[in-house]
C-alpha cells in the first residue's frame, strides 16, 4: 500500500537526527550479524534492540521506528527508504511490517479509550482515526449503522489535523468530557455545539501522538484488524468486501 514521500521521508530525518559519526573503522561487508548490529547501535545509539532485525537480503537490515521502516547496510553506513518486495511471491515485506507495528501500537490502547460504535460481536473490528471537523470523516459517521449492519465494529480514536489548541481539539475534549460520549461524537460531527464540563486529562492527545508515530496525515484513517492502513473514506459494502479479501 502506497503511503506519502513525506512519511517515507520521515523515518530516515528522525534516524539521522540520532545519528553518531561513523566509526573510523567501517565494517567490513562479510560482518557478522553482532559485528552488524554493533555497527548499526553505535551510529543509531537511541535504538532500541527491537528496532534492528536482519532482511532476507545478506548484509541489508530493517529499522523500524514506530510505523516507520528504513534499510541500513551491515556497517551502518548506507540508508535506504521505499518498500522491499519477494517477487517470487509477490508479497511487499515491508508493508508486512508497518502493518505488524501498526497492529502492535492499537492493541496497546485500551478500548476503554476510544468511542466505539457496534457491538464486540460483530465479525469485524476497524479503528478509524477522525477529526470531528474533516468532511469525510462526517460522511463515514453517518453511516455508522450501515457499517454496523455490514458487520463492521468502528472504532474511533482522535486526531484532530489542526493540532494542539485549536478548535477541533477543543471540541474533540468536549466530546470526550460528555455523559453520552458516542450520542456526542454524532452531533459534534453534525455541526452541532458540544458543551461539557472539564474532566480532567483525556486520551486526546495520546490518541494524536499514536497516528503521528504510525504516520497518519490525514482522516479518515482505517486501520484494519490486520494493521492495514486504508487513507480516507470508503464505504460500508467496499470496506467489508476488503475485509473480507486476502488484502
Amino acid at each position: 500500500m502506497l503511503i506519502p514521500r513525506r512519511a517515507a521521508l520521515a523515518v530516515s530525518l528522525l534516524l539521522l537526527g540520532t545519528a553518531s559519526p561513523a566509526p573510523a573503522d567501517e565494517a567490513s561487508g562479510k560482518a557478522n550479524a553482532d559485528d552488524a548490529r554493533a555497527a548499526i547501535f553505535e551510529r543509531f545509539p537511541e535504538l532500541d534492540a527491537d528496532s534492528v532485525r536482519p532482511t532476507p537480503i545478506p548484509g541489508l537490515y530493517e529499522l523500524s521506528l514506530g510505523g516507520h521502516i528504513a534499510y541500513i547496510s551491515a556497517d551502518a553506513r548506507y540508508l535506504l527508504q521505499g518498500d522491499l518486495y519477494d517477487i517470487d511471491s509477490e508479497a511487499n515485506l515491508t508493508e508486512g511490517r508497518r502493518s505488524g507495528a501498526r497492529l502492535a501500537a492499537i492493541q496497546a490502547v485500551p478500548e476503554s479509550s476510544m468511542i466505539i460504535f457496534g457491538s464486540a460481536s460483530l465479525p469485524h473490528t476497524v479503528t478509524v482515526f477522525t477529526d470531528v471537523d474533516c468532511g469525510y470523516c462526517r460522511k463515514l459517521h453517518r453511516q455508522i449503522a450501515d457499517y454496523n449492519a455490514e458487520g463492521i465494529r468502528v472504532r474511533y480514536l482522535f486526531f484532530p489535523r489542526s493540532g494542539p489548541d485549536t478548535p477541533s481539539w477543543f471540541k474533540a475534549e468536549q466530546v470526550w468530557c460528555s455523559a453520552d460520549r458516542n450520542d456526542a461524537l454524532t452531533r459534534a460531527k453534525a455541526g452541532q455545539v458540544i458543551q461539557s464540563e472539564d474532566c480532567g486529562p483525556t486520551p486526546v492527545e495520546r490518541h494524536y501522538r499514536l497516528g503521528q508515530s504510525l504516520g497518519i496525515r490525514g482522516t479518515p484513517a482505517i486501520v484494519t484488524e490486520r494493521g492495514e492502513l486504508i487513507p480516507g473514506y470508503v464505504s460500508p459494502p467496499d470496506l467489508l468486501e476488503y475485509l473480507e479479501s486476502d488484502g
